[in-house]
């Protein structure tokens, strides 16, 4: 169902289905797990500590490197700075972002993430290219290509059709 507009997809002869799309149809291929794990996550700005926990939840999704995600009470939550904006995951929901220090939108969470993905709700994640990521005392990196990019003319990441909803 590629290619139809975020609201009713069709079927071949013309009717359409009772479950709204956003975004774009979910792809078959496309695929979401997430873990819980015991290991060591330390995130740093500089000499400031943001978190620190060993009781991470680890989110793999098709395509991109691991996502670490950290429980807010693990999390230094006055030194991650709301920003204006969000986006939009068919597959996790609305995500909202913050500041650390000079790193523009350096961490973000799905305050409200969508049942499939209830697992990160509310934790938060960090850009291991915007702050110091440490798993088990090891610096992570992203490769290149493991950017969230929306691509193609059915990969509206836009809010404005999910908030009116």
């Amino acid at each position: 169902m590629f290619g139809v507009p975020a609201f009713l997809a069709s079927d071949a002869v013309g009717r359409h289905d009772q479950t709204r799309i956003l975004g774009h149809a979910a792809d078959a291929y496309h695929r979401i797990d997430i873990r819980d794990t015991s290991r060591t996550l330390e995130v740093r700005s500089g000499d400031t500590a943001i978190a620190r926990t060993t009781r991470p939840v680890v989110l793999y999704e098709s395509g991109f490197a691991p996502r670490w995600y950290v429980s807010r009470e693990d999390v230094q939550e006055k030194e991650l700075t709301p920003v204006e904006g969000r986006t939009f995951c068919p597959y996790k929901g609305l995500a909202s972002y913050y500041d650390i220090g000079e790193a523009k939108k350096a961490a973000w969470s799905y305050r409200e993430a969508y049942p499939e993905a209830g697992r990160v709700d509310d934790l938060v994640s960090f850009e291991p290219d915007k702050v110091e990521v440490y798993l088990d005392g090891e610096r992570l990196h992203l490769e290149p290509g493991q950017q969230v990019v929306p691509h193609g003319v059915d990969r509206s990441l836009g809010t404005d059709e999910v908030l009116s909803s």
